[in-house]
């Protein structure tokens, strides 16, 4: 059995190329059916994310030769415009990289969570399809374990390192609970979105999307609950938002003093947390003078994040130790594996000696010898074949110079010899 890891990912390969070899869920089942069917695959599985498509193999041989042909054939590419995009780890290093992955320590964005979720996912699919067996089955099981162990023991995703869980983040410290607050989220570009999906993961209470183009703030609004407006609908909505994040295009700014002041009046001295990410601002520099306004720009939270960005890479520096050990600690359980044939093989020979054993007492009770004479008889019978193969074999290499028997003996059966008699 050799574990094999093929892939490509955000380092190695553009977003352009990534997608050419991207599996979409429908066409896992077909994918990995013709995996399974190439000569030598005994597991397979498969993670596609837009950052990364990696296949997770457990294969009769180290040749991997064909799994990157597969690759090419399924997605109709040419082999040597994908060649220099792919990684391969085999053994202990594809278990390594595994685990990194999981831990998030290869992500794009240091620690990030969802890398997990998604290998879950694929743990799911390929376990209902039925590509993997025992070996794949238990990485994935010690890679969650690893992960978890991870997130509990280090603070690798205990900081915000990307603008808008940042400034998800400060909400959550000056709101507490996001239930009962109001958000009113300009624009509708990635920032604004990321900052959405944050808002809705911590549970937020309501949610108003304003954009240029009112159907995009419809489409996004509706992904959380929320609802769009147009832009010169905001003085309408911002007396009752509790937190503003901001990110539009626009040259000049969309909330004034004047505008944010009017709004004031009647929130009654209700702090209001917001947040400028747009370059350049969107907020007017001077509405943080106001009371009860907390305004933070795009800098603010940068400093936050490099501050954060530090204690995360200290905190990777703690998981690859983790990482370290469990790499080991899987490796000794493929190891031990070899043993189970060999296993396997003696218990059917001790079982088949006990069944001959057994006939033979029965038949003796049934004519009419005394039971504990019948015991007596099946214990000394059995323990004489059980043990007679191992000591013959045992004097045979010992006298051939091979004294190294002696302690695999001693060890397999725990055996306490005084070798001074």
């Amino acid at each position: 059995m050799y574990l094999t890891v093929l892939g490509i990912n955000h380092r190695t390969a553009p977003v352009e190329v990534r997608g050419q070899v991207a599996f979409p869920p429908e066409s896992l089942q077909r994918a990995l059916g013709e995996l399974k069917a190439l000569d030598g695959i005994q597991e397979a599985a498969i993670l596609s994310t837009c950052n990364r498509t990696e296949l997770y193999l457990n294969q009769d041989t180290e040749i991997v030769g064909q799994i990157p042909e597969w690759l090419c054939r399924f997605h109709q590419l040419e082999p040597a415009s994908l060649q220099p995009h792919l990684y391969t780890y085999k053994e202990s290093e594809a278990v390594r990289h595994i685990l990194r992955v999981a831990a998030g320590l290869d992500s794009m964005v240091l620690g990030e969570p969802q890398i997990l979720g998604q290998m879950k996912d694929s743990y799911q699919h390929a376990l209902q399809i039925g590509s993997i067996d025992t070996l794949v089955n238990r990485l994935f099981q010690h890679t969650f374990s690893v992960a978890k162990q991870i997130r509990t023991d280090t603070a690798i995703g205990s900081s915000p390192v990307s603008v808008a869980f940042a400034a998800v983040s400060l909400a959550r410290q000056i709101f507490g609970q996001l239930e009962n607050q109001t958000a009113l989220l300009i624009g509708a570009g990635e920032p604004i979105e990321l900052a959405a999906r944050h808002l809705h993961d911590q549970g937020m209470g309501k949610m108003v999307i304003a954009n240029r183009t009112v159907s995009r703030a419809h489409d996004l609004a509706a992904q959380f609950n929320g609802y769009g407006i147009e832009l010169d609908e905001i003085p309408a909505h911002l007396a009752e938002a509790d937190i503003v994040i901001s990110s539009t295009g626009s040259s000049t700014p969309i909330l004034t003093r004047k505008l944010v002041k009017q709004a004031l009046v009647s929130r009654k001295h209700r702090p209001v947390l917001m947040v400028d990410i747009a370059v350049p601002a969107d907020i007017e520099a001077d509405v943080a003078t106001l009371d009860d306004i907390y305004l933070y720009s795009i800098d603010d939270l940068k400093n936050v994040i490099e501050d954060n960005l530090r204690s995360r890479q200290e905190a990777a520096q703690q998981a690859e130790e983790i990482i370290d050990v469990q790499v080991d600690r899987f490796m000794a359980w493929t190891r031990s594996l070899d043993a189970v044939p060999t296993v396997c093989a003696y218990r059917e020979y001790a079982q088949s000696l006990a069944a001959a054993e057994l006939k033979k007492a029965r038949n003796q009770l049934r004519n009419g010898k005394p039971a504990p004479e019948v015991l007596d008889t099946l214990t000394h019978n059995l323990v004489n074949k059980l043990t007679h193969n191992p000591c013959v074999n045992l004097r045979g290499a010992v006298a051939e110079g091979e004294t190294g028997v002696l302690d695999a003996m001693r060890t397999l059966f725990q055996l306490k010899v005084n070798d001074s008699k």
